[in-house]
């Protein structure tokens, strides 16, 4: 089972490529949908490593899939920019995931 990346930055890209793990780099959201909904069905990836940035754009479908799919993990990583999540991005997380604000 495999890696894979999903970026917007070539860095991020060329560093994980480094360790073995191959991706793409994309900008725009329609571009993220569509890499992300391919990359749920490559049968040889058992983890997505997705940029802040991109998980940003499409967080209703990213929590979907996390919610609604055993395969693959998606993980959100922080990029070389730093950390752009929010104080309260894991209470909204499991306020989405058990229907109840805390």
């Amino acid at each position: 089972m495999k890696y894979y990346l999903i970026s917007d930055n070539v860095d991020t890209l060329m560093g994980m490529r480094l360790a073995g793990i191959e991706g793409v780099v994309v900008h725009k959201e329609h571009h993220v949908r569509r890499e992300l909904l391919k990359a749920m069905e490559m049968k040889d990836v058992a983890v997505i490593l997705m940029t802040e940035n991109l998980v940003s754009q499409c967080p209703d479908l990213v929590y979907d899939l996390k919610l609604n799919r055993k395969q693959p993990l998606i993980v959100e990583i922080s990029d070389r920019h730093g950390n752009g999540r929010t104080a309260d991005s894991i209470t909204k997380y499991v306020q989405d995931a058990i229907g109840v604000k805390l």
